[in-house]
């Protein structure tokens, strides 16, 4: 039986507690250390904001729906006019560690959407390995990955 829906599903277990791990998620100033250049404000419940990302000369509106700090963050993003709802579920492991749970629901398990599996699983799993990078080493593994694939570039 094939499936009607698709979701992304990612995860890692990051070495640092689930209060800092919440704090460089919802924080635009943070963020801008390991996955976007600019947010216009910080997550929270209900605000409307934007991220501007290093590579591409576009913004992407994001809709905060619910936080609760140190626990869960969700928000809906657009994606082939498709609103699409990003869950991130933080989980104490031991003292001072946090496993991080992404989803983002759904498209129709058709082309397009098996084309956005592929694209978002990808870009999720990048974005946990930056946040991974950023918060246990202080590094941004963003910084210039994906120059080859800038708005500049891509028009050459």
């Amino acid at each position: 039986m094939q499936t009607e829906t698709l979701e992304v599903k990612v995860a890692i277990q990051i070495i640092k507690p689930a209060s800092e791990v919440f704090e460089v998620i919802v924080d635009p100033e943070k963020m801008s250390n390991y996955f976007i250049s600019h947010g216009s404000g910080r997550m929270e419940t209900g605000k409307e904001l934007t991220w501007k990302f290093p590579e591409f000369d576009q913004v992407a509106p994001i809709k905060v729906d619910k936080i609760d700090k140190d626990k869960y963050i969700s928000f809906y993003w657009e994606n082939d006019g498709v609103d699409l709802l990003v869950e991130m579920t933080l989980t104490p492991a031991g003292d001072s560690s946090t496993v991080v749970n992404i989803t983002e629901k759904n498209r129709k398990n058709d082309e397009a959407g098996i084309k956005w599996l592929k694209g978002n699983t990808e870009g999720w799993a990048n974005f946990l390995a930056c946040l991974k990078a950023y918060l246990e080493y202080g590094i941004n593994l963003r910084k210039g990955a994906f120059d080859f694939m800038s708005d500049a570039k891509m028009k050459v």
